[in-house]
């Protein structure tokens, strides 16, 4: 099971993404600035400034890397120049500056202010796609709490609706397949805690979660094969049987279904499909694949 910390992407891709999507969204947007030389400074005085000036060194500083520097300058933006494209800009930037200071509620706040003042904006697919990912650089070990993997995952389906054929839809679903891995991972972490504590039953849902669910993720032929631990525990051989033959037939180059032939054979029950050897494992093609996958959910009703 894939260990994850506060970020399941790495910091380097996760940052990387943002900031590619970014000058993609800002290259859609044609606006002429003035790259003049601003003054530097550590506090910002209230007074009114050209507003080429100010965004021109909000951007400095989002170079240098001074990320609550820059948020500053461009906030200063906003005040001073409501509703004009460079304020429109301006909170895109925010959004970028507050993601990178790892402020994400700030960041989110922003994205959110953007899609209600500018939905028709050509850089409101940005701001969408960065609401999601702020929730997703946020989602923790799957023994804790996954509010925000399922906040994320709304979020990333979203995008992947609202944007299809994107990169904001293609980095969205590759996140969301990880986000599934992590909401599968929990139902394991539960499932294995029930079948500890001998309830074969409640552990039997959460498994059935995950195939019918999560069928596509790293979990499924572990979650099988606990259906099969769990079938027998109950004394139910039958079932055991089915969903042995299931793994078998989707899986036989796997741990878990050597495993679980194993488990079989012990308790008597034959199976037709042998383990595959580590050097015989194939890996079937990628619409195979998916025709597997969709049989063994027909099969293995919730």
């Amino acid at each position: 099971m894939p260990a994850y910390t506060t970020s399941t992407a790495s910091p380097s891709f996760g940052k990387t993404s943002a900031k590619l999507l970014l000058l993609t969204a800002l290259a859609a947007v044609a606006l002429t600035a003035c790259a003049g030389k601003p003054k530097q400074r550590t506090r910002l005085v209230y007074e009114e400034r050209p507003v080429e000036a100010l965004y021109n060194t909000g951007m400095q500083r989002l170079d240098e890397k001074s990320w609550n520097e820059a948020v500053d300058y461009f906030e200063e933006v906003e005040r001073q120049h409501p509703y004009s494209e460079w304020s429109r800009r301006s909170i895109i930037m925010e959004i970028y500056a507050h993601y990178q200071a790892n402020d994400y509620n700030e960041s989110t706040a922003a994205a959110e202010r953007f899609i209600k003042l500018y939905p028709g904006s050509p850089l409101t697919p940005y701001a969408y796609y960065m609401r999601a990912i702020n929730y997703f650089e946020q989602i923790v070990d799957v023994g804790r709490d996954q509010a925000y993997t399922e906040t994320a995952q709304a979020y990333l389906r979203e995008i992947v609706q609202r944007y299809p054929g994107t990169e904001y839809a293609r980095d969205a679903q590759v996140k969301l397949d990880m986000v599934y891995d992590q909401l599968a991972g929990k139902e394991m972490e539960i499932g294995r805690f029930y079948l500890a504590q001998n309830q074969p039953l409640a552990a039997i849902g959460r498994f059935k979660t995950v195939i019918t669910r999560y069928q596509t993720t790293s979990h499924t032929p572990e979650a099988l094969y606990r259906l099969v631990e769990a079938d027998l525990m109950m004394g139910i051989t039958d079932e055991a049987n089915r969903n042995a033959a299931v793994l078998g037939y989707n899986y036989a180059g796997d741990r878990w279904y050597t495993a679980a032939y194993k488990l079989m054979q012990e308790r008597g029950q034959p199976m037709d499909i042998k383990p595959l050897p580590v050097a015989e494992k194939t890996k079937p093609a990628k619409k195979e694949q998916k025709e597997k996958k969709s049989w063994l959910s027909r099969i293995n009703p919730m």
